[in-house]
């Protein structure tokens, strides 16, 4: 369509279906403004940690239009689909390697872009806790979730005082010590094997935190989430890499006219 931005790659990561504080409807009106070739899914796009605790009535309809979404995209526009496993997606591990005509399902991918290669991975398997320490992970996993809704209770209070939204968790992210260690303790194991893996770059997301820079000679690209940060990668034609926000988008290019499908049952059934 006119006017609709394209690119060679679009990267998203965390978008945690079956949560109550995924941004599903953010995510499914981003992926109807763009149109690209290959789409990369890295991982925690279905939190089947809290869809096992919960049970699958927490499934919703707006869960099952993303794959709506995703599906058309392969069929009417032959995009790519590369579903790369997280740790809360960790179920995948029983299918990939696993190919149906476009989709792929993996555990980690390799990209060439501009005859540069980068290493895709969600990036749990770097992270000592989601590895060694799985309990302290899901312990971990519920602090956040309190977090969240802490977040949410003091943003609700905020719109009502005309304030802008503000992230308790990316703040906290950016000044306790221990956080801003733990993700540069993070980034630099990437990068280290990234290259002792002879690739220029890296890109993952795990961690929650949009990031696009050089470290010790590596291109670093993390991919955020969709739970607060609403952010992707983007590779264009020129094989220039930027982060880019959902609110970027919004309101600027039109979405993508759908036509009456009839419902759909998700893609992949979460094992007990």
């Amino acid at each position: 369509m006119e006017g609709r931005p394209y690119y060679r790659t679009i990267v998203v990561s965390d978008i945690h279906l079956g949560t109550s504080h995924s941004k599903v409807n953010q995510i499914s009106d981003f992926l109807r403004r763009v149109d690209c070739d290959r789409l990369i899914l890295n991982g925690d796009i279905i939190d089947g940690w809290h869809l096992q605790k919960s049970g699958i009535g927490k499934w919703k309809q707006e869960h099952t239009h993303f794959f709506k979404i995703i599906m058309k995209m392969m069929e009417k526009h032959g995009t790519e689909i590369i579903y790369v496993r997280g740790n809360h997606d960790d179920f995948l591990d029983n299918l990939a390697p696993l190919r149906l005509a476009n989709l792929h399902i993996v555990k980690d991918y390799m990209l060439e872009s501009n005859g540069k290669h980068y290493f895709v991975t969600h990036g749990d398997v770097f992270d000592k806790v989601t590895t060694e320490m799985k309990w302290l992970a899901k312990l971990g996993d519920i602090g956040y979730t309190l977090l969240l809704w802490l977040n949410s209770l003091y943003n609700k209070y905020r719109v009502k005082r005309g304030k802008p939204y503000y992230s308790l968790s990316q703040a906290i992210k950016q000044k306790v010590k221990s956080a801003v260690s733990y993700i540069s303790d993070f980034e630099n194991v990437l990068v280290d094997f990234a290259r002792a893996r002879q690739c220029e770059g890296v890109i993952c997301g795990h961690i929650h935190h949009p990031e696009n820079r050089m470290i010790n000679g590596i291109h670093y690209l993390n991919s955020g989430d969709w739970v607060e940060t609403m952010s992707a990668l983007t590779e264009d034609v020129d094989g220039e890499w930027r982060v880019v926000y959902y609110s970027d988008l919004a309101g600027a290019v039109p979405p993508e006219e759908e036509s009456e499908q009839e419902n759909v049952l998700p893609l992949i059934s979460i094992a007990s």
